[in-house]
Order: C-alpha cells, then structure tokens, then sequence
C-alpha cells in the first residue's frame, strides 16, 4: 500500500518556454533539473511541455501555441487509412479545443499533472492576475473535462474548436450553444474514417465569456468516431446535453476507481526515489495511450499534427514493439493485449508477400503496417528507396525477414506470464504462420539450418546468419512447441520443430579489443555503432540466461561492454534488460538507469529521441527485471538488484502465471508470496542461498525444502508463501 499512496503525491511539473505546439518526442538542446538532491517522496522536476492525458482511446496533451492554449485531442482509431506510401497516410490529429484567455501568453504558461488520475493544471500568470486551467480525461467515457478558475482577477476567455488544413481532410464546423467539428478521410482510400468533437460551456450559452475574480467554468469536450458509432456527430452533440453536475461526480468516481485499479495491479517501493518515480511514470503512460483492443497506439501515441515521422505507423522492427515490453510483468494485461490485434490482421496480405517475396508459406511482413491490414509504406513512388532490396513487390523491407517474427516477442511473454488458453487460439495461427515462413526459408546445410539474404540492419544487405533472427527463431520455435502442447495441436509437427531448435546455426563470434564478442552476422555486418542489434538476441529474443553456457554468458557481458549503449537513439530499451539477463554488473546499470532517468522530459520521454512512446517503459521494464527475473521458467528474486538498495514489490507477474511479491529491508529478503493463477509448477531460486525453506500453502504449513533451487507443484488460485527456517528452529 505505501506504493499506492506515493503514487497520488506524484506530480511532474512543465514549464512550455515559449515553445509553441507541445510536441513530447522533439529534440531540445538544454533542460533543467531544479535541484540536485532528490528529497524522499519528491519527483523530479525539469523544464519543458506537453503533459499527456488519455484513457488508452481518447488522448490529449495540452500547451501554449502562440497565444492559445490549446488541447490537442488525438484517437487511436482515427486514421487516413490507405495503403500507399506517400506520406499521406497514419494515425492524425482529431481536433483542437483553443481556449484564448485575453492578456497571456506562453511566457505566462507553467503546468503540473498527477500521475495518480493524470489530472493536468496549467497556471497562467502575468502580474498580480493568476488562471488556473484544471483538466482530465474521463477513464471510462471520452469525455475531457476542463475547469477555468480566476484567482485574483476577472479574465475574458473565449473557446474555439480547430484542425489542420489538409487537402484530404474534410471538415464541417459549427459554433453555438453545443460547438462542434468534424473531421473524416472518405475521398482515395482504402478505408473512411471520421471523428466528431463537441464542446459546451456547462450552464452558458456563448463561447466567449467574461469570468470574474473567485469563480469558475466547467467545459466538457466529447469525441467519437465512426468505428465507435454509426453517427459520431449526433452522439456526441445528445451527450454533451445528458451532462449534469451529478454525472460529473459520477464520472469522477468512476475516473479515480480505474485508476486506483490500475495502479493495484502490480507495485514497487525503492528506496531509489528516482526510479521509483520512473517506473510509475512508465506505466502512467501506457495506462493513458494503450486499451482499445483493435487499435494500439502508434509510433508516438499522441498524435499532434497530420505530419508525424514515419507517418507515426506500427514500424515493426522493434519500434512498434517497445513500449508493450514490460507490460505482461507489470500486470497490465489489458494495456498489453491491443498490440497484437494489428499484426493479427495483416496475415493474408503477410501470405501474399511469403508467395510473391520469397516463394514460401507463412507470413513476411514489410517495416510498417497500419490497422485493420492497411500498409502504409506500400508503393513508394520511384525517387524513395533506391537502394536495391529496399523495396520488392512493391513492399518495404529493407532487405529484413525479421519483422513478422519480431511480432511474436510481445505475444510470447504475454502467453508465458498467463498461459490464457483464449489468447494462446488467438495467437497461434500467428505463430504458426511464422514459424511456416522460416520452415521453407531456412536452407539445410551440413545438417545446420543457415539462414540467407536477411539483413539485420534496415539496408544493410543479404546478410548470412544475423543474430537477431537467429536469437527470435529460437523464441518462434519455443513457443509454438509450447503452444502446441498446450492447446493440443499439431502434434505430429513437433518433433520437426525441436529438430529445428537443434539444428540452428549457433550464434556468431569474433574477436574486438582482445576480447570475444557477438558478430552482428556470420557473413556481412560484423558491428554496428549506431544501434544495439547485436544484443536483442539476448532480450527481446530470450535465448541467453543466467543458466546458459557460462562461456556464453562471458561473451554477452564482453558485448555489452564492448557497446556501452546505454543511451541509444534506438535500442536502450532492449540493452538494459540484455545487461540484466546476463547478470552483468548490478551497480553498473543502476548508475545508467539513473542518468537515463535523468535525462528526460517531465512526461518521462528521452531528450534526443525521435521515435516516440518506445522508451516510455524502459525503467520499468528493467526494474522489473531487477526485481524479479523469470526468463526460463525460473523466478529470481531481487538477484539483479544491488543488495545495498531496500525494495518491495507487488505482483510482478512471471512466466508460468505466477503474481510474485518480495520485501528486502537491510538486505535481508523477507517472505515471499506467489500467486499461482493456472496451476503449474514453480521453480525459484532459493532467496536465502541454500537454507532450508518453509513452504505455506493457503495459510497452512505444508512442507519443507532447501538447496540451491527450490521446485514443487502448485495448485490454480493457491497462495504459496515461503520463508527461511529458522536454524534454532530445526
């Protein structure tokens, strides 16, 4: 519970120095941390824009531009949905509620937000005249609501709604007593697509109005669109006129519950504020961007403008993937299932490349998709990509093979942490379909299966070998065994598949610095100083333990310090989690994962990061890790985690559906609890060395275990709780 209660003091503070349209991914050259010491239960403060608030469809991040404040409203099923690569295509901004408040500016403009209920403040003030601007987007309903309140001063305000030109777009507008917009993409695509906003000032009748010192208005901002309902407009227009200040209060109640739900899911306490601070922070984030089943977030979650990089698609050679990472260990389940549903729905267009492509079954994907098995990077006109292999039959491939099965690290660990048999007969014509692929693909050469023509790195040529697939192949084929015996299917196939396993060329090495170190590729790439590739094997891949060859684990710690990529543009949020796998030094990461928490904006995005929402969780995921490992079927308890550090933890959720939760006080690891979900049998290692150990079951004494490794059966629902015994006990 301290967790939960830390949470709802946790504020971040923006200050927008005049920086225009918020925008939480650009690159800023300077940013301030306010003071040098973090005081215990205080989080860290910096300088910049943009607080994000959502409910997972509804999204909106709010700034000063030019003499506005503006909210931008964004949704993850409004899209210009066309395959074609022309830039036209990709997720795009619903709409803006401008709210002019006469005599300020963005010099005047500073915000604060909870992470509790991601309520948003803003504070204007100019002199002795003050405006507080109170907002939050209801959890339950996508409705926003905002609160202007006079504190010294009467002010004139007055509320418009707007949205970019765009030669696609089309939209209507009306203002009055309920104002509204909307905005759709009908003409030359694939798909239409609409959304409608409404806006009301609740007890007045103009848009404009004088608020005088002491008091406030309340306006309510509703958004819907055509894929929630038939009429959006007409929907939100009779919802906005139902809204009274009991409903409000409801909606409210209702609004805290979710979030006081979400936050009970899983916890930590550190006595590192700082991190604590971040892995809150993490799940903030996706909590806010990620829960509609059919349409996940895309490349930066909240879209700002009709022009966002890499039209802000599902890019799927880990960018895509990222943020979802942690989400299963964190037990955030129904933020983590939407990332499955686009890559679900691009198989028969990933069967059409498998025939034309590479004359094979299964599925290859291109680098970026859309929803609903639109291809926004299809058909570049002929002045893009020129390199040869870049583009073939008219997809985007860069030469890689690897992004279908790239897909398939999110949905292992999600089937690992639950073993849901609903969601392993929703995947599993996925996997199956991948691991088709590179059945056909993979060529058999003196009895090892070598893989061709497959370029680790975006361009990087018809590379031999390239350990990133070597390290996700191995994952494939791991989980489509476990799969099958699960939910008993294709039985006959299995024994070709751990033929598979076996026969898979082992990963290649090389010599740097007179030490050895992964080789990016048996033939072509050898290094590559611009990304940390050669590690993803390790995570997301999950092929190295701590239990694998200890020469191999030499050689993952020699990667490691051979990299040092602790701060990537691209793959930080893979090397941290590679570094902790492999059981490289505990303190080393610490002090990374602090000077990466440091240098963020007040949102929790990297400085200097172009690609979005991908790092949001990167704290968490590592301290997660830290905190309880699980790879392999074994629960490691704090074994990352430097023992000079006091830590709790509540519900880490771990491969074979098991909720963990651990105390260490003074280095000194108390009881420790799990949660058995699907009944399977649980290996840990033991927290105390080799002391033997008390094995509670549902409150009752049931047996006694002790050495290195503790293993037994558990039962569905059973809570198992473990403790040291004693030596003057027996």
């Amino acid at each position: 519970m301290k967790a939960l209660f830390f949470i709802a003091s946790l504020v971040c503070v923006f200050i927008a120095e005049g920086k225009g349209q918020p925008n939480a991914w650009k690159n800023v050259s300077k940013y301030k941390n306010t003071w040098n010491k973090p005081p215990s239960r205080i989080p860290n403060r910096f300088s910049v824009d943009a607080p994000l608030m959502g409910n997972g469809d509804m999204m909106v991040c709010t700034g000063f531009d030019g003499k506005i404040l503006r909210y931008y409203i964004s949704k993850n099923d409004f899209w210009r949905l066309k395959s074609q690569g022309d830039g036209l295509s990709g997720p795009r901004l619903a709409g803006c509620v401008d709210i002019a408040v006469k005599g300020f500016d963005s010099s005047s403009f500073s915000a604060q937000q909870l992470l509790s209920n991601g309520t948003t403040t803003c504070f204007l003030k100019i002199d002795d005249r003050g405006v507080e601007v109170s907002s939050w987007v209801a959890a339950t309903e996508n409705i926003l609501f905002i609160e202007i309140y006079a504190k010294k001063k009467a002010v004139e305000i007055s509320l418009d709604l707007s949205a970019p030109q765009n030669n696609q777009a089309q939209i209507s507008k009306r203002s009055g007593p309920v104002s509204w917009l909307t905005r759709s993409f009908e003409g030359d695509v694939d798909m239409s697509t609409g959304v409608a906003i409404a806006f009301k000032i609740l007890g007045r009748n103009t848009n404009s109005t004088l608020l005088q010192k002491g008091k406030k208005v309340v306006i309510a901002v509703a958004i819907e669109s055509k894929f929630k309902k038939d009429n959006p407009l007409k929907y939100v227009q009779g919802h906005l006129q139902t809204i009274t200040p009991h409903y409000i209060d409801q909606l409210k109640k209702n609004h805290d519950d979710w979030w006081k739900d979400y936050w009970s899911k899983s916890s930590v306490t550190l006595s590192d504020t700082l991190l604590e601070k971040a892995w809150y922070q993490g799940l903030y984030t996706m909590g806010a961007c990620s829960r509609d089943p059919r349409f996940p977030p895309g490349l930066f979650g909240w879209t700002t403008n009709d022009q966002p990089g890499w039209n802000g698609d599902y890019h799927l050679n880990y960018n895509f993937q990222a943020p979802f990472y942690c989400l299963a260990s964190a037990n955030r389940l129904k933020q983590a299932a939407p990332h499955d549903a686009p890559l679900l729905d691009f198989i028969s267009r990933g069967e059409w490349y498998a025939r034309k492509v590479t004359n094979t079954r299964g599925i290859l994907y291109p680098v970026g998709i859309g929803p609903l098995g639109i291809e926004v990077t299809r058909n570049f006109p002929n002045d893009h990509y020129k390199n040869h292999g870049d583009i073939e039959s008219g997809g985007l491939f860069f030469g890689q093979r690897s992004n279908a099965i790239y897909g398939l690290v999110n949905m292992a660990q999600y089937w690992r942490c639950t073993y849901d048999s609903i969601y392993g007969e929703k995947i599993y014509p996925y996997v199956f379909n991948v691991v088709a692929f590179w059945e056909d693909y993979l060529r058999l050469e003196n009895n090892r299966l070598v893989i061709y023509g497959d370029a680790i790195h975006e361009g990087s040529g018809a590379n031999k070998n390239p350990i990133l697939t070597l390290g996700l192949l191995r994952n494939a084929l791991q989980l489509i065994i476990d799969l099958s015996k699960a939910l008993q299917k294709d039985e006959l196939k299995r024994d070709k598949w751990e033929n598979m396993l076996v026969q898979l060329s082992t990963f290649p090495i090389q010599q740097r610095n007179g030490k050895k170190v992964f080789r990016y590729t048996e033939e072509g790439v050898d290094w590559w100083d611009g990304n940390g590739l050669g590690i993803q094997h390790i995570y997301p891949g999950n092929v190295i333990t701590l239990d694998s060859d200890p020469q191999l684990l030499e050689i993952s710690k020699n990667t490691i310090d051979q990299m040092q990529r602790w701060h990537d543009a691209n793959t930080s949020n893979s090397f941290f989690m590679a570094a902790i796998r492999v059981g490289y030094d505990p303190e080393k990461i610490i002090h990374e994962l602090r000077n990466y928490s440091l240098h963020t904006y007040p949102n929790g995005f990297q400085y200097g990061n172009p690609h979005g929402i991908e790092n949001s969780c990167t704290v968490t995921n590592a301290v997660n890790e830290m905190l309880c490992m699980s790879v392999g079927n074994v629960i490691r308890i704090m074994q990352g985690y430097p023992v000079k550090y006091d830590a709790q933890f509540s519900n880490i959720r771990t491969w074979g559906a098991f909720l963990v939760s651990a105390k260490r006080v003074s280095g000194h690891i108390g009881r420790v609890t799990i949660i058995s979900e699907m009944g399977n049998p649980c290996t840990i290692m033991n927290p105390w060395d080799k002391r033997k150990v008390k094995i509670i079951r549902n409150g009752k004494k049931a047996e006694l275990q002790e050495g290195e490794r503790l293993t037994f059966n558990t039962y569905k629902n059973e809570t198992i709780e473990l403790e040291p015994l004693e030596p003057n006990n027996g």
